[in-house]
């Protein structure tokens, strides 16, 4: 049975006025310094207005059309993963795992360049636990910024290796939202996704770690002992490092092929458990009943309301979507790109590739971003063949790299916002203008860069077989 259609005053090209009315609304207000998501809820709901003025059909039909595609599965499955994946987060975050990390940094000895890399490597691992690349930056500029000060690191390689870091987790962990979001558009498995993607990101971090710790020294002026030791004192802990191991619990389960929803609740379960086993957390951190504000608190409902913003969001470009398919629009733009890619997979990847680096690029959410491409690069893919992995990685690590690096990004604003704070704090932080710090996102370039090099030569490309298995076989050669 055929999908039902409407019809549009202007033509198919009109059923995309809901998402390009988001599109530019999403840059207006970030251009003028507010990427906000409810404002960026706000932008998509009128989008879906104006087209519901511009269809010819009946309005009834219009707006079927639009609780269609709110109900896809690809909408219900991010937003309950992105629920427990915050949930999950914020016990990790509430149980001390970040003070665990700077401890370790700091009982290491590192200075200088070390320092910086080590920064990297645990901004990685912390961003790959917990899969929130903006809570990673605010986490660690709030706390191994400072002390990186203190150990003689550069401030704008620090930085830089922080954002790094929350770009590498963001596009490697099972549990990050754009990891969720890449193979449920995509329609395959997030098991398979991540293995699959761990040759790009390690292809990326490799270098940028040998030069963040070759060039990443030369700050610690200003900063005195007394300071150094005071601030470890109040932030360094080993008792949070505990908490690695329902880190590697949920990585495990996750690879092993577990449901995500599984590997999560067990990973929250067992940092629950040690939590309280260790004194690392209270009930109350957990969950807490306030009868005088009237309201449940906690980290378990921070958590979650962490991505109701973004729950909603999604909705909304989803239905964008589902209206620019239904009315043709999707179609004709996929013909385009198809028919200028020819018979040439690389030009057709490299189109993926443009497609996303350009909605990365003036989109600053980068979640908003990768679910607005999501449609063409499932569409584009498809008509050559495209392995469901590769396309969800073409997808995730443009979209994971360049949402920590362009100066009006929101992990960038993120992250300098941060640091100012601490200017309040501790005399000795300067804040790092955003225009300084992203040429030296490293990770960030270097995997948008591999990810094109991999489109051109092939890298890691793979087909989707009759049987829906990968090969390296192209279509038509078997």
């Amino acid at each position: 049975m055929s999908e039902p259609r409407l019809r549009f005053r202007g033509g198919k090209a009109v059923s995309a006025l809901p998402l390009v009315f988001f599109i530019g609304w999403a840059i207006a207000i970030c251009v003028a310094g507010a990427p906000d998501e409810n404002g960026l809820i706000l932008g998509a709901a009128i989008g879906l207005v104006f087209g519901m003025f511009a269809c010819r059909d009946r309005w009834w039909d219009y707006a079927e059309a639009v609780f269609a595609g709110m109900a896809n599965r690809i909408a219900t499955v991010a937003i309950v993963a992105w629920f427990w994946a915050g949930m999950f987060a914020q016990v990790l975050r509430e149980g001390g795992l970040v003070d665990g990390l700077v401890w370790l940094g700091g009982a290491s000895d590192a200075t200088g360049g070390i320092f910086v890399g080590a920064t990297f490597v645990l901004a990685a691992t912390f961003a790959s636990a917990v899969g929130t690349g903006y809570g990673t930056t605010v986490a660690f500029c709030t706390l191994m910024f400072p002390a990186g000060l203190i150990m003689g690191a550069d401030p704008v390689w620090l930085f830089a290796a922080i954002l790094s870091g929350a770009a590498f987790g963001d596009n490697l962990a099972p549990v990050s939202d754009t990891t969720v979001v890449s193979a449920a558009t995509q329609e395959t498995d997030i098991p398979g996704v991540v293995r699959s993607r761990f040759k790009y990101a390690i292809t990326a971090a490799v270098p940028a770690l040998i030069l963040f710790t070759v060039f990443g020294g030369g700050g610690g002026g200003g900063v005195d002992a007394a300071q150094a030791e005071r601030i470890f004192a109040e932030t360094a802990s080993p008792n949070g490092l505990v908490l690695l191991i329902p880190f590697a619990l949920v990585i495990g389960l996750a690879l092993r092929g577990y449901h995500i929803l599984v590997t999560l609740t067990w990973g929250i379960i067992t940092a629950v458990a040690l939590g309280f086993v260790f004194d690392l957390l209270t009930v109350q951190q957990v969950i807490s009943l306030d009868t005088e504000a009237k309201r449940v608190g906690g980290a378990l409902v921070t958590g979650i309301t962490g991505y109701l913003s973004m729950a909603i969001l999604i909705l909304m470009i989803v239905a964008g979507g589902h209206i620019m398919k239904i009315g043709g629009a999707l179609d004709a733009i996929v013909g385009g790109l198809a028919s200028l890619a020819g018979r040439s997979i690389a030009r057709a990847e490299a189109a993926i590739w443009s497609i996303v680096f350009s909605l990365n690029v003036f989109i600053t959410i980068n979640t908003a971003a990768e679910i607005t491409a999501a449609p063409v690069v499932s569409q584009l893919g498809k008509k050559f063949k495209l392995h469901p992995y590769r396309r969800a990685n073409m997808l995730d690590a443009v979209t994971s790299a360049l949402g920590y690096i362009f100066p009006w990004g929101g992990g960038v604003l993120i992250g300098y916002q941060t640091i100012r704070n601490l200017e309040e704090t501790y005399d000795f932080v300067q804040a790092v203008s955003p225009t300084q710090v992203w040429p030296l996102v490293l990770h960030g370039w270097f995997l948008a860069a591999v990810m094109l090099i991999a489109a051109f030569t092939g890298f890691g490309r793979t087909y989707e077989a009759k049987d829906g298995s990968q090969t390296k076989t192209p279509p038509g050669d078997d």
